[in-house]
């Protein structure tokens, strides 16, 4: 893999790395069908769904629509700021579905072109929804094994979702991707580090939450806290207006996987982190919960969502990911 971890994170946005992502995944973007999922509660997010099903001589699907092609299908996560297009989703999407899986890339609230479905703002702590998304998954799919795979936040919700109660009982195995561990050490690692990454999620964030407001013009004016320019100031004052967390820190808390979190795994699940990822201290392994269920596999280069051994072609973690799932279906 290439060694440095700033590049590795980086290189996913660098020309010309996301067009020749887009062309290798050209199928699974070109079969995407825009699948807007009931989650309970009035909660819609946006998925777009690719099949793997054969086609007949003639052109025809040979697989009924609400029959999942060989039984199994993927859902994949972006990380927070992401969405379904980012380049590290559409590579491992590509990958999977050339080896027969379904796949379903999923947007978290307000995430891609989704501000629209929802009147709340997106926070981490929308754990619920995203459960309710697999839950629906296993509904239209009935017969199908559910794997989960998610890079960095996207990550951080795959493991909440298996470790949840309420997950699809075909829940069948779970990959993450340099997921946040304790977000409390993600924001301090990202004031400590580059420059360059607080401002990439500042300018992001403050542009997904301008577009929120043009959806929903009702909604409190985030000017005020978007003028500060700082990712815990900014964090602090929407947990302050807009959820029910008594501070910043029992907000960050809410969605910590460290600690007694992971231990109610019900199926297979492996993390994938590097050493040199400059926002998840990989030293916060020690500190997931032991489970028979959950692998680690720690590397020393890979950078954050990276694991690059060439310019072009699948990752690490792409070629990983595939491995764990396909093992689970032999």
């Amino acid at each position: 893999m290439l060694r440095s971890g700033q590049f590795q994170t980086m290189l996913g946005n660098l020309p010309p790395v996301p067009w020749l992502a887009r062309r290798r995944a050209a199928r699974l973007l070109a079969s995407a069908q825009e699948w807007l999922i009931d989650c309970g509660d009035g909660v819609r997010l946006q998925g777009f769904l690719s099949r793997a099903r054969a086609v007949g001589t003639e052109g025809r699907a040979l697989e009924a629509p609400n029959k999942a092609s060989r039984g199994r299908i993927a859902v994949l996560l972006h990380g927070w700021e992401g969405s379904a297009e980012s380049v590290y989703v559409i590579s491992l999407g590509a990958e999977l579905l050339a080896r027969g899986f379904d796949v379903l890339r999923l947007n978290l609230r307000d995430h891609g072109a989704s501000h629209h479905l929802n009147r709340d703002i997106f926070h981490s702590c929308r754990l619920a929804e995203v459960v309710g998304a697999t839950r629906a998954v296993a509904e239209r799919f009935p017969e199908a094994r559910i794997f989960l795979a998610g890079f960095s936040l996207g990550g951080n919700f795959m493991l909440r979702v298996a470790a949840d109660a309420g997950a699809p009982a075909t829940l069948a195995g779970v990959a993450a991707v340099s997921p946040v561990l304790d977000p409390a050490a993600t924001l301090l690692a990202l004031e400590r580090g580059p420059y360059l990454y607080r401002r990439y999620f500042v300018q992001r964030w403050s542009r997904s939450l301008r577009h929120k407001r043009r959806a929903w013009p009702d909604l409190p004016d985030f000017e005020p806290i978007l003028r500060t320019k700082d990712l815990r100031a900014m964090t602090a004052g929407l947990v302050r207006d807009f959820t029910s967390f008594a501070d910043l820190s029992a907000y960050l808390d809410g969605y910590a996987i460290t600690g007694p979190r992971l231990a109610t795994l019900r199926c297979p699940a492996t993390v994938l982190l590097a050493d040199d990822d400059p926002m998840i201290p990989a030293t916060d392994l020690a500190r997931l919960a032991p489970s028979p269920y959950l692998t680690v596999v720690r590397t020393q280069h890979g950078g954050h969502c990276g694991f690059a051994d060439r310019f072009n072609g699948p990752s690490f973690a792409d070629r990983l990911v595939v491995a764990l799932f396909e093992r689970e279906v032999q």
